[in-house]
């Protein structure tokens, strides 16, 4: 596994090799079937560090919110991929739920009276045509394959929530789709900077959109740059929960001490969007129509109609 090393600090995420050692991969096809990598290093993680994690994620995005607040009064709005629920009550004139993989961001939200339940984005327990919008704010990426990524789409907008000719929504934009990690916080406490030493909350666009590479920090060593890679989240000693979750991660292998920052560390995969490729992934799908693109907060977003 290669580690990715910034100056003067620790490494700060590694790229995921070819074959995960232990991690068995689905057979083709198997497209609701979650593949290991994505069980180990994405569900098990956010049920482990869930109460920490939330307690990062509290600012709303303005052109989320800008999309939620332009929609029809009694809207019915489904955000795939939850997490908290910080956006489940954004809008006082639409009615929101919710779904996530984690159960323990699940219960979070239900403890705050938010209508949600636990469901995988690649297979979602709606009726279909029942909704008139959707979001779903950084998910997509932690879908291990692209046919994971196209399927959790095509969920939302083709075969289950919204669908062709949802007759209530009266507005020209119905499902808006984020690609790259949330840059809160990322565990350690504090917002990470606009930098090349921002990975751990921010994948920033030069990742895989330019040519830089000022210390080779991110690019392969055939040249390439990679997008596959496991984001550290530090997990503080005391938000621990030493005969708990963080006790049996340390015991398998999940987790990892580090003394030095004084934090249970987990990794979690991400697969980081380019430029276009969630334009690529929504091409041909349905009646699907892109009505907005844009690059905010280190996301690559998109808005269909």
């Amino acid at each position: 596994m290669k580690e990715i090393k910034v100056k003067d600090t620790s490494p700060l995420c590694t790229i995921v090799p070819d074959i995960e050692p232990g991690i068995r991969q689905p057979a083709s096809g198997s497209v609701k079937s979650t593949p290991e990598i994505e069980k180990k290093y994405g569900h098990r993680v956010y049920d482990a560090i869930a109460p920490h994690f939330s307690s990062t994620r509290f600012a709303k995005w303005p052109k989320v919110a800008a999309f939620l607040e332009s929609l029809p009064t009694g809207s019915l709005i489904l955000d795939a991929g939850c997490g908290n629920g910080k956006y489940l009550d954004l809008n006082s004139s639409c009615y929101f739920i919710g779904c996530d993989i984690s159960p323990s961001l699940i219960k979070i939200c239900a403890d705050k009276g938010h209508e949600v339940l636990v469901a995988d984005a690649v297979n979602l327990p709606y009726r279909t045509n029942f909704g008139d919008a959707a979001i779903s704010i950084a998910v997509l990426h932690h879908s291990s394959t692209e046919n994971r990524r196209k399927k959790a789409i095509e969920e939302l907008y083709v075969e289950e929530w919204i669908g062709p000719g949802c007759p209530r929504l009266g507005g020209p934009s119905s499902l808006t789709l984020e690609s790259i990690p949330e840059t809160e916080e990322n565990g350690l406490g504090g917002r990470p900077k606009v930098s090349r030493e921002s990975l751990t909350g921010n994948m920033l666009r030069s990742t895989c959109s330019t040519s830089q590479n000022e210390d080779d920090s991110l690019v392969s060593e055939d040249g390439r740059c990679p997008q596959e890679y496991f984001v550290p989240w530090h997990l503080p000693y005391h938000r621990a929960e030493v005969s708990g979750a963080s006790a049996s991660a340390l015991a398998n292998g999940l987790a990892k001490k580090d003394d030095k920052k004084g934090a249970v560390v987990y990794n979690r995969y991400y697969h980081v969007f380019g430029e276009g490729e969630l334009e690529r992934l929504v091409s041909g799908m349905g009646n699907a129509v892109i009505v907005d693109k844009f690059y905010d907060k280190s996301n690559w977003c998109i808005i269909l109609d």
